[in-house]
C-alpha cells in the first residue's frame, strides 16, 4: 500500500474492487484542515468516468504497470491483435483501452499498451499525431477561419480554407484537432 503522496497522472490504483486509471490530479489544501487530494479517474473494465477524494496520507492501492511497444497488426471483432516489438508474441488487446483515439487507428502502427502485473492490458496509447489524407472538402465561405473537411477513415476535422481534396494532414489523436497541412517532398 501506498499514501495519497505517491499519486499521479496517469497511474493505475484499486479503489472499491475497480481498477481505476487517474486522468486528473489534483492537491487541495483547504485554509483549516488537513490536504485533500481530488481525482478524476476512468474505470479501466468499463470506462466510466469518476471523481474519488483522499485525505491526506491515506493509504491507496497503486497498482504496477508496465508498459510495452506494440504494433498494430489488425482488428477482430472487440479487439485488436497487436505485436510486441521485443518477444513478437501476438495479444488480443480490448478497442475500448484506446478510447476515442482508435478511430485513428492504422494497421503497422507502433502503440503505447500497459500491463498489470497478471499481463492484463490497462491502458494504451496512439503516436500523439496521425498523417491522414483528406478525401472531401466542403467548399469555404468568405468571412469564416474553419471548413469541414473527411479524412481517411471517414472522420470529421475543422480545417483551415486552403486545404483541399487529396492534402495530407496531421491530426492530433487525443484532441481529434486539425495540426497542420504535411507539405508533399
Amino acid at each position: 500500500m501506498a499514501t495519497t503522496s505517491e499519486l499521479s497522472k496517469n497511474s493505475f490504483i484499486r479503489y472499491n474492487n475497480e481498477l481505476l486509471k487517474v486522468i486528473e490530479y489534483d492537491h487541495i489544501t483547504p485554509g483549516k484542515g488537513n490536504a485533500i487530494y481530488s481525482l478524476k479517474c476512468r474505470n479501466v473494465e468499463t470506462g466510466k468516468q469518476s471523481e474519488v477524494r483522499f485525505r491526506s496520507g491515506e493509504k491507496v492501492d497503486i497498482i504496477r504497470v508496465d508498459e510495452y511497444e506494440m504494433q498494430y497488426l489488425y482488428s477482430e471483432g472487440d479487439s485488436l491483435v497487436c505485436m510486441n516489438q521485443e518477444t513478437y508474441d501476438q495479444i488480443p488487446v480490448p478497442k475500448t483501452i484506446f478510447g476515442e483515439a482508435v478511430q485513428f487507428l492504422k494497421e503497422g502502427m507502433i502503440l503505447r499498451i500497459r500491463f498489470d502485473d497478471n499481463e492484463k492490458p490497462l491502458a494504451g496509447e496512439l503516436p500523439k499525431h496521425v498523417e491522414l489524407e483528406t478525401v472531401y472538402s466542403e467548399v469555404g465561405v468568405k468571412g469564416k477561419l474553419f471548413k469541414l473537411a473527411q479524412v481517411e477513415g471517414n472522420i470529421n476535422v475543422q480545417v483551415p480554407l486552403f486545404v483541399e481534396v487529396g492534402d495530407k494532414l496531421k491530426i492530433n489523436t487525443e484532441t481529434g484537432e486539425y495540426v497542420e497541412r504535411v507539405m508533399k517532398s
